[in-house]
């Protein structure tokens, strides 16, 4: 008979186990796999992970790490114990996705717009003449349903106490969603028995979702749209999901060079046979990229005149340009306000409590409390850029003091969360990892969010940085439908 399986390292003082609760015991949505786990055993969950690594390997399924030596290729990390949650609590979350994307939406089209939120006095226009991300370019514009931000990744953690975070909003060019998919299928894979014999809620009608909510956009409503996936081709680090969804979805990869915009403001996609009027374009490029006509001139990866065919509404582009005036740190501060104002309702999911660099008062309370908060600048992701003050050197808590004072509208402040965790297989044993969630939302003429998302694991023990470029890795998630409850 194989060996049990061993939950090292727990209870784990003040911190929420996904799983289990203080006693050990698992949680209600994880009985069903805690019992399928321990009658596999060690020896046979160790085989599993084996097969699973290879099939990983034999898929293709990677991302790239950029580093000072080039472009570095690596398989995705996964872990196979799942992280569960009912679909009873997920509703909730659900709820508050959609409602919180919508306000956004709201926003990002009255930012562009009559700026009605900045003239009542309830978003600052200091906060907006700061942003990195608004476009002059797109003033005046009204995309379709109002809807600028039409894929949403937003980054969710669970406190000790158990309360879901929002810890931000990923509205320019969010990834991750294919990794959501693959994980799903890896899933499939290796425990066949407990899919026929759990409630475990589906994810796989995604793309059909993603091209539903493209195919929206086209301008002349039609049967079958011509949807393009704009990749800024193999290099980038996200070419992996690029090119999974285009597949997935029945569109076309292309790369800039692929389109052309002719004189009647219309884009075109080369092929063997000559010009093909394109109706949507899926865009994974940063708007700085997008179209050397408007901004950069020395692009090499964007479309020239693709602006000009948004602008003229002979095109549609998700997301669209100057989507990320609302994907900043220090504007999502504003989203409970966002949320009151557009909507008239309270946030259903609450923001992590957070305070802002450019105001004096708040300056000098996070200057004062270095050693305990976690500092981000405004506009980087990945986990780049960032303080996490308990764990930083005074030297380097002494650094960013200056950079606050250099420039305070770039950075905010967050405490230092007790991130929930869940049992992760580490060498043979399973050991508490720290971890979040990015669930995915689509908008256009409907809402859909995904059913669970992307659960992002730090495998390193300790630590709160889950992100794949640092050490981070990923498990599927099941919302699991316990009926009743």
């Amino acid at each position: 008979m194989s060996a049990p399986v061993q939950l090292l390292d727990y209870p784990q003082p003040g911190i929420y186990d996904e799983l289990v609760d203080e006693k050990l015991r698992p949680r209600p949505a994880a009985k069903l796999l805690f019992d399928y786990v321990n009658r596999l055993g060690i020896a046979e969950l160790l085989a599993r992970r084996e097969a699973v690594d290879a099939a990983i390997m034999a898929m293709g399924i990677t991302f790239t790490v950029y580093s000072e030596a080039g472009n570095i290729d690596r398989v995705w990390p996964f872990d196979l114990i799942p992280r569960t949650m009912s679909k009873r609590e997920w509703d909730r979350i659900d709820a508050g996705l959609k409602q919180r994307l919508t306000a956004l939406n709201l926003f990002i089209d009255d930012i562009y717009n009559e700026q009605r939120i900045v003239k009542d006095g309830i978003f600052p226009a200091e906060v907006l003449a700061g942003s990195k991300n608004f476009r002059a370019q797109c003033r005046g514009m009204k995309p379709r349903f109002g809807v600028w931000a039409h894929v949403c990744g937003t980054d969710l953690v669970r406190d000790g106490d158990g309360t879901v975070y929002v810890l931000e909003d990923n509205l320019r060019v969010p990834s991750g969603v294919s990794y959501m998919l693959e994980n799903r299928e890896l899933m499939k894979r290796l425990f066949p028995e407990l899919f026929k014999s759990s409630p475990i809620l589906p994810v796989d009608d995604y793309p059909a979702q993603l091209y539903d909510t493209l195919a929206a956009l086209a301008p002349q409503q039609q049967e079958k749209p011509v949807i393009v996936v704009l990749t800024p081709g193999i290099y980038n680090s996200a070419y992996f999901e690029h090119s999974y969804l285009a597949q997935k979805m029945g569109a076309v990869l292309v790369e800039g060079s692929d389109l052309v915009v002719t004189k009647d403001d219309c884009v075109y996609m080369k092929t063997i046979t000559g010009l093909r009027r394109v109706d949507v374009v899926y865009r994974r490029i940063d708007d700085e990229f997008l179209d050397p006509e408007a901004f950069r001139p020395d692009s090499m990866l964007g479309v020239p005149g693709l602006m000009r065919a948004w602008r003229a509404g002979n095109v549609g582009i998700a997301n669209a340009p100057g989507a990320g005036v609302a994907d900043d740190k220090v504007v999502y501060t504003f989203v409970p306000k966002m949320i009151k104002y557009y909507l008239d309702q309270d946030p259903i999911l609450a923001n992590v409590p957070s305070w802002l660099c450019m105001m004096d008062d708040q300056r000098e309370h996070v200057l004062a409390n270095l050693d305990k908060l976690v500092v981000k600048p405004a506009n980087e992701s990945g986990g780049y850029g960032m303080l996490i003050g308990p764990r930083a050197s005074e030297e380097e808590r002494l650094k960013f003091a200056d950079l606050i004072r250099e420039n305070p509208r770039n950075y905010m402040a967050q405490p230092t969360l007790a991130l929930s965790t869940a049992p992760t297989l580490i060498d043979d044993s399973l050991v508490p990892r720290h971890l979040d969630l990015r669930p995915f939302v689509l908008q256009s003429d409907k809402l859909y969010a995904t059913t669970g998302g992307l659960t992002r694991v730090a495998l390193r023990k300790g630590s709160l940085v889950v992100n794949s470029s640092q050490g981070g890795g990923s498990k599927d998630t099941w919302i699991i439908d316990l009926g009743d409850e």
